[in-house]
């Protein structure tokens, strides 16, 4: 299998690495401990049912733990809802995540899509809502979106979900960034399940918690047929020990949380104001990344300078020069951004 994301670190080792799109701060100490400590039950096998995380998350979100379904990471969950669900045609953004269309294709489901429009940032609008007609089975949206870092209104999401619902459409919505946001209320919460039925939430402890390496995501619905069909098609240890213990543990970092965001927003006007100087044509994002485009070949360029950024010509709806870039800490910030300036007025 070709890889076709960023985090290719053992390709391209000693790098520093703005492909993948975590907390710029690490895992936490707390994490890794957690992790650690549970790697002494390796010798048997995980709870396939993640009771005790499943009791952490119903605590931390107040919902049902019957609401809630865990996988492997985002991806497999992803996988798990298309086997299950068996869509005949499915509508998707372009750009946006590429498992969407993996999971689809793999499922023998047709893909139809919604273009952005460069020229309006890339930013979805209601014009999309001619295209959730009664063939559609599923669709998949991202909010904020990978890789425009772009959040949908609120009020259109109400929209999308709302025909959905009229329509029969399944809709997932993934929110693995959504605690970047500075107001997470401009998603949609957990609690409207019970209004949207039809709908999925997706979301993962991968990156606010930089934790890929474990592979842990979850989904929330209110749909139970949903839930009992996605069970018989998964894994029965999807999730190891080690990632069940990490999650309980990134459940109670919300003061971290807090931090991480605030520094986040902050490094981002930054780091737009110092791409802006120099000429380097940002998108603007609400997440912790940044969607460029440049006449250079930016990949090849900072790779020869000991930098990994993320190629986004193999995004359907991009071409070669768009490229995502992670924020991450000040002082790696301004390398990337003095490697930049020695590029474009070098």
């Amino acid at each position: 299998m070709d890889y076709v994301h960023g985090g290719d670190i053992y390709t391209y080792e000693g790098m520093i690495d703005f492909s993948i799109n975590v907390n710029p701060f690490g895992p936490s100490p707390s994490v890794i401990e957690a992790a650690y400590q549970a790697m002494k039950t390796i010798g048997s096998y995980p709870d396939s049912r993640c009771r005790k995380l499943r009791q952490a998350l119903e605590s931390a979100l107040q919902v049902p733990q019957n609401t809630l379904v865990f996988g492997n990471g985002a991806a497999d969950l992803i996988f798990s809802l298309v086997f299950a669900e068996k869509p005949r045609k499915a509508l998707l953004t372009a750009p946006s995540f590429l498992e969407y269309a993996q999971a689809l294709e793999a499922g023998g489901c047709e893909v139809c899509y919604h273009y952005l429009k460069e020229e309006k940032n890339f930013q979805l609008d209601e014009n999309y809502l001619e295209m959730l007609t009664e063939d559609i089975d599923i669709i998949f949206l991202c909010s904020p979106d990978n890789p425009t870092g772009n959040l949908i209104e609120r009020s259109l999401l109400c929209k999308i979900a709302e025909i959905c619902e009229k329509q029969g459409i399944r809709m997932v919505l993934d929110e693995c960034f959504y605690e970047f946001l500075e107001d997470t209320e401009d998603v949609l919460s957990h609690t409207e399940i019970w209004t949207y039925p039809h709908l999925f939430l997706l979301r993962a402890f991968t990156k606010m918690h930089a934790m890929p390496g474990l592979r842990l995501g979850y989904g929330i619905t209110a749909d139970q047929t949903l839930i009992g069909e996605m069970e018989k098609v998964r894994q029965p240890w999807s999730v190891s020990a080690p990632a069940q213990a990490a999650g309980i543990a990134a459940l109670g970092e919300a003061e971290r949380m807090k931090k991480t965001v605030t520094f986040v927003i902050e490094e981002r006007k930054t780091l737009e104001k110092e791409l802006g100087r120099i000429g380097v044509r940002y998108f603007p994002s609400s997440a912790n990344y940044m969607l460029l485009k440049s006449s250079y070949d930016l990949f090849t360029l900072l790779k020869q300078r000991k930098i990994l950024i993320r190629d986004c010509s193999n995004y359907e709806g991009l071409e070669k020069g768009f490229y995502r870039v992670a924020v991450k800490r000040r002082e790696e910030n301004c390398l990337l951004v003095q490697a930049l300036e020695e590029i474009i007025h070098g």
